[in-house]
């Protein structure tokens, strides 16, 4: 793309940033910085659009390519995912790289549940170009060996569920497949578990429900007992029977989530935040979300304790924001069903208009603005706006 390339390099020389600057400042190569500015590769979609965030948004209109790369899913991602599944099969890296690979993967699973998808995936996918490029390396040792085909697991399945959250579904198919197809390769039983049950909560957002349940049977199939994917496995499939109506079937398994996330270790704060490590603090959440779709009224006290658990004091940064909107769409959910039509709008208008409600979550707002509607609730017409304003920005 030799105009997006041209502009990109005087943008970025206006504000007197080398190329390595910027890098940093976009979580991407100095090397791929170099080849987009020359023409030489095009830049997926997530990183158009983090450079747009530090350089203006002259350059999402410089890009020709990026409307095609957004209706097709994230293709060039779906690729690398195979690619990187391919590479697998036809592989020394010293310890103190993979225990920064593995710690880095960390560090972007506490920072899933605060930042923003769209910046958070190319820091992801640029990891997984450098497993990839190790793995074309010199041979490696059996034990390097698993380490890094592990390591490429766990970023592919975040990247799946980063996909997810965009609505990116071709990419987030293709990264799942090459994730439990590398934990397969490493006999890693956690990440296929994990793999499954993500894969579960994609067809639950899509509406389909048999699937998504027999995928959370997998899932607590393959995880290993006293597992966090035990755990998050059994309150998925809670969720999926919510959704089915099977109540007996949902309350027994809010029962054993609260069973089996009692016996999980406690962990320090860093730890409650990692995407991948079940504490007793989701709890109150998932229950919330599993007894809102159920439609019982007892889910407003497990959504109101997370509101007042999870809104941040004066002065404080959030923890959480997206369980938090989440937790105030349960609670308008259950408002709108026992009447409280004032209340309710409240609650959906503050989940929608905090900007933490992910796209792969939009069809849960909507939920809220459909009921409105068929309630004929004189705030409906507000509601409406406040969607059509968070899924269009």
């Amino acid at each position: 793309m030799p105009d997006f390339g041209r502009m990109l390099r005087r943008l970025r020389q206006e504000r007197g940033w080398t190329q390595t600057e910027l890098a940093r400042r976009v979580h991407v190569g100095q090397s791929a910085l170099s080849r987009y500015e020359s023409g030489r590769s095009q830049p997926s979609p997530d990183v158009v659009e983090a450079l747009a965030e530090v350089l203006g948004d002259a350059l999402r209109t410089a890009a020709p390519a990026m409307a095609l790369n957004q209706v097709d899913g994230g293709a060039g991602d779906a690729l690398a995912a195979i690619e990187l599944a391919r590479r697998v099969e036809a592989s020394d890296v010293g310890d103190s790289t993979l225990q920064q690979l593995e710690e880095g993967f960390d560090q972007m699973a506490i920072a899933y549940s605060s930042a923003a998808p769209s910046l958070l995936l190319p820091q992801v996918t640029s990891h997984l170009g450098y497993v990839s490029e190790l793995l074309d390396g010199p041979k490696l040792s059996l034990s390097a060996h698993r380490r890094l085909v592990v390591a490429g697991a766990w970023y592919s399945l975040l990247a799946a569920t980063i996909h997810i959250d965009l609505n990116q579904h071709d990419a987030a198919t293709a990264r799942l497949r090459a994730a439990a197809s590398l934990a397969r390769h490493a006999g890693h039983d956690e990440i296929r578990a994990w793999a499954a049950e993500t894969e579960a909560w994609r067809q639950l957002t899509a509406g389909q429900l048999r699937r998504a349940y027999d995928l959370t049977k997998a899932a607590r199939y393959l995880a290993p007992v006293g597992s966090s994917i035990h755990v998050q496995a059994t309150a998925q499939q809670g969720r999926v029977l919510a959704r089915l109506g099977d109540s007996e079937s949902t309350y027994h398994a809010v029962d054993s989530v609260n069973s089996l996330a009692a016996d999980l270790p406690t962990l320090d704060a860093d730890e409650r935040e990692h995407h991948y490590r079940y504490d007793g603090t989701k709890r109150r959440a998932y229950t919330a979300t599993t007894l809102s779709w159920l439609g019982d009224p007892a889910a407003a006290g497990h959504a109101e304790h997370v509101i007042d658990q999870l809104t941040p004091k004066a002065g404080e940064s959030g923890r959480w924001p997206r369980r938090l909107a989440s937790a105030y769409l349960d609670l308008a959910l259950v408002q709108v069903k026992t009447g409280e039509v004032d209340s309710a709008a409240d609650s959906a208008l503050t989940a929608m208009r905090t900007g933490s409600v992910v796209p792969s979550n939009f069809w849960r707002a909507a939920e809220v603005v459909r009921a409105a509607e068929a309630r004929r609730m004189p705030q409906a017409r507000e509601l409406q706006a406040a969607y059509r304003l968070m899924t269009q920005s």
